[in-house]
């Protein structure tokens, strides 16, 4: 018999909607990676992580970054010229997309989904990583406070 994500029970918590049928078979769960830093360093350190992540060969397009505080610039930037010009490149896929965690919902799957987890409300990396983890569809990064995000994510992760 072929275990399903639904035949596992690996964390507790509300169910998610069932992924489309093409993805499902490439990954039932994304590895997660966690990267130490410091609510003000959170973004640096994603920053880094995009960076090894294109320089070892993974496409622009395959990657989502999420904040939960201030804004990564290049959003701020492309939200100047409008809601529907941002969303569009996210939807062409052709590069790295950078979203706000209030937004992130909107963002849809990716290979890899890179969350900095650099301050914001408290509420933040609660709804943040749960809904990146869901985005992520291989790999998961996270920068942040250990403690925090374990807290979230469940312990050793």
């Amino acid at each position: 018999m072929q275990r399903t994500p639904r035949d596992v029970a690996a964390k507790p918590g509300p169910s998610a909607p069932a992924a489309p049928a093409a993805s499902a078979p490439a990954s039932a769960t994304p590895q997660i990676q966690l990267i130490p830093a410091s609510a003000e360093g959170a973004l640096d350190a994603a920053e880094e992580a995009v960076d090894l992540l294109l320089d070892s060969g993974r496409a622009p397009g395959d990657v989502l970054v999420i904040t939960t505080g201030e804004q990564h610039p290049w959003a701020a930037h492309e939200l100047s010229f409008g809601e529907a010009s941002y969303w569009a490149q996210h939807d062409a896929g052709d590069d790295v997309f950078y979203a706000d965690a209030a937004v992130a919902d909107r963002a849809g799957v990716r290979p890899v989904v890179v969350v900095a987890v650099n301050g914001g409300p408290a509420t933040a990396a609660a709804t943040a990583l749960p809904l990146a983890h869901k985005r992520a569809d291989a790999l998961l990064i996270v920068c942040g406070d250990p403690q925090q995000i374990n807290a979230v994510l469940g312990a050793g992760v």
